[in-house]
This record gives C-alpha cells, sequence and structure tokens, in this order.
C-alpha cells in the first residue's frame, strides 16, 4: 500500500498535538476520518485538521472503506471494545495506553488479533523517540558494563483539580481508567523499562492513599525482577510536595550508570571513571511521531514497529501485579 488512511476515535487532548498532526504529516500516510459522540468537538477537530469525514458513530467509522487502520484513543475503559470491534471488522488498530483495564483485556485483545490476522499496536511511543533510543545505544555499547538495577522514582504534587470532586480529572475514577494515575503514568516507564532491559518475569508492590483527595491510589511502591537478572525497584507518589519533585530513572552497572528521565527529557547522564557525559537529543514537535511512522512503515513492508500488542500486554501484566490484581 503506498498510502495508509487513518481513522480516529476519540478526538480530544491527546491528537491536538501528541498524534493527531502526525497521521497527516508524515510520508505516506493521511487522516481521513474522526469519531467523537459530541458533533460539535469532533466537527471542531475535523475543521481545524482539515480531516473531511467526521462521525458521532464509531461503528460508522470502523466500518469506513476510505479506513485502513483505526487509532483507539478513547479512555482505557473502552480500548478492548473498540479495538476488538475493529480487529472483527478486518482492520489494524493503534491503540492509546495503557493497552486496557487490565491485563485480561489485553490478552482477549491480543487473541484476537491472532484469530483474524490483523496488526495490534500500542502507543507506548518513547520505544521510538530518539531520547530513549540513545539510552539503549548507550546500554547496548556495554558502556557501563553488567546491567545490575534500576530505580525509578516519579514524585510530583497533587493537582489543583484532584482536590476537588467536581473537577476530578477521568483518571482517577476507577471503572474508566483503573487505579489512578499510577494506570495512567507507570505504563511509559515500565513499558520503556522493558524495552531497554528486557521482560520483567516477577513484580510486587504496596499501593496506598495517603493524600485523601480520591478513592484510587496516589502512592505506589514495587520491586521487579527481569528475566536478565537485573533487578528493580519502583516509587510514585502523586501527591508529594513540591520540594520532592522527581522524575528519575537510573540504571546501574558494574562500570558507571545511566541517569534519564520518563517525561521531563532533561539531558541524558553517563557517569564512569572517565567523568560525567551528557546528551540531549533532539525532541520531534508531535511525540508520538516516531512511533507512527514505524506503523505506516510496518503496513507498507518497509519496517517493524517496535511497540506490539504482545509488549503492551506485557506492561499491563506488570501493573496488575504491582497493584495486586494478579
Amino acid at each position: 500500500m503506498d498510502k495508509v488512511r487513518w481513522g480516529i476515535i476519540g478526538v480530544g487532548n491527546v491528537c491536538e498535538k501528541k498524534s493527531g498532526p502526525a497521521f497527516y504529516k508524515i510520508d505516506h500516510s493521511e487522516l481521513v476520518a474522526v469519531m467523537r459522540r459530541d458533533v460539535t468537538k469532533v466537527k471542531d477537530f475535523a475543521t481545524r485538521h482539515k480531516v473531511q469525514k467526521y462521525y458521532t458513530d464509531a461503528d460508522q467509522l470502523i466500518n469506513d472503506s476510505d479506513v485502513d487502520i483505526v487509532y483507539v484513543a478513547t479512555p482505557p475503559d473502552s480500548h478492548k471494545e473498540y479495538a476488538i470491534r475493529t480487529l472483527k471488522a478486518g482492520k489494524p488498530v493503534y491503540v492509546e495506553k495503557p493497552m486496557a483495564m487490565n491485563y485480561a483485556e489485553c490478552l482477549q485483545m491480543v487473541k484476537v488479533a491472532e484469530e483474524t490476522s490483523q496488526r495490534l499496536f500500542v502507543a507506548h511511543y518513547r520505544r521510538a523517540l530518539p531520547y530513549f533510543l540513545k539510552v539503549k545505544e548507550l546500554l547496548d555499547s556495554n558502556i557501563i558494563g553488567k546491567i545490575l538495577a534500576v530505580d525509578v522514582k516519579y514524585f510530583r504534587p497533587a493537582n489543583i483539580s484532584d482536590m476537588d470532586i467536581h473537577k476530578q480529572s477521568w483518571r482517577l475514577k476507577k471503572d474508566i481508567a483503573g487505579d489512578g494515575y499510577f494506570f495512567d503514568l507507570a505504563p511509559h516507564t515500565l513499558d520503556i523499562l522493558d524495552f531497554l532491559l528486557g521482560e520483567i518475569d516477577e513484580a510486587k508492590g504496596y499501593t496506598q492513599n495517603q493524600g485523601g483527595y480520591y478513592s484510587v491510589s496516589d502512592t505506589i511502591s514495587a520491586i521487579m525482577n527481569f528475566e536478565s537478572g537485573v533487578t528493580g525497584t519502583g516509587q510514585w507518589c502523586f501527591v508529594s510536595s513540591q520540594q520532592a519533585r522527581q522524575d528519575t530513572i537510573v540504571i546501574q552497572g558494574l562500570e558507571g550508570y545511566i541517569r534519564f528521565n520518563t517525561f521531563d527529557f532533561r539531558p541524558i547522564s553517563l557517569i564512569t571513571s572517565r567523568g560525567t557525559e551528557l546528551f540531549q537529543p533532539e525532541q520531534p514537535e508531535h511525540i508520538q511521531q516516531p512511533l507512527i511512522q514505524t506503523i505506516v512503515d510496518q503496513l507498507r513492508g518497509v519496517g517493524i514497529c517496535p511497540s506490539t500488542g504482545i509488549s503492551g500486554a506485557r506492561t499491563s501484566k506488570v501493573m496488575d501485579m504491582i497493584t495486586g490484581i494478579i
């Protein structure tokens, strides 16, 4: 296929800059249809992004003969439903993270993809970003020697809206998004660790609600073991003080360590006996664009996407292990 034609279900905030424009800016790709239940909002999005077709019914978009692949950008509670409907309609799917509400739902999606012989991709877009590819390059060069351990810390203060039950994000509704901000943000970190260090085969954790602003967890601690023998620890807190704000991943090796971030994209630090070296790869304007390009390339038979339903399901499994779902 010369051009991949996209349809989007759920054109909310994530589609404005992070993903949406990439579909019509990259080579051999076109955004032909969008869907949102609110007709005023979907028409507005279509007008501003110059998309010819817009729908308020997901099935109309899924069954549009001009749509080759569907991007599911809705909250997690509907990922499985829309993905499976699209796969059964004979079309590949690109689904937002977290892949689904839990590991069991992910397995159902993977099973349908296999049964329908359709591709299933997940928006763990850090796998294709130059920033994390540089970290992988450093690790693969063996510059810090044998990898021993990884430590993750993500602390941030509560948002003002978190403190008002009438203004809280859908991300804090357990039946819509799972166990709070951990399910929204930790997948990025856990998936990139899978990409950099290999599969996590065991994880345990403790979850607490320390702030009392909402019913889901706001403080999580975890220990992890990788198939390679690397051990890991992680702490996430979404009600910390401003002074405690932190976003760090530290990978320790026998001959040094690498420090970088999941979200802040501060310079990558390589610390060895030779001293400290800093690396700052350029960020794309649309953060999902590099991964979307790999999807287009794979569908055209000229490349491979590094983020699939199988890898996405692994990340959901780790989250379920940490939070005690499995």
